[in-house]
């Protein structure tokens, strides 16, 4: 589980493929801005960006973004 706290900006990379995952969490990276490997996208650290970012953790890594 990711332990980030909120409300902070959190850069989201994709480090693996999508390719034979489920449906559900090809959507979730697709909803997160993530179009392929080694993309990186940067979002607020809200609770609906964390909890999606959780369901896909073993397809991201995660960074806190200090401004």
């Amino acid at each position: 589980r990711i332990v980030i706290d909120e409300m902070g900006k959190i850069k989201i990379t994709q480090v693996k493929s999508v390719i034979d995952r489920s449906k559900r969490q090809k959507e979730t990276i697709k909803a997160l801005g993530l179009r392929r490997i080694n993309h990186s996208v940067v979002h607020e650290a809200r609770p609906e960006i964390l909890g999606m970012v959780n369901k896909v953790d073993h397809l991201v890594r995660v960074e806190e973004v200090n401004d």
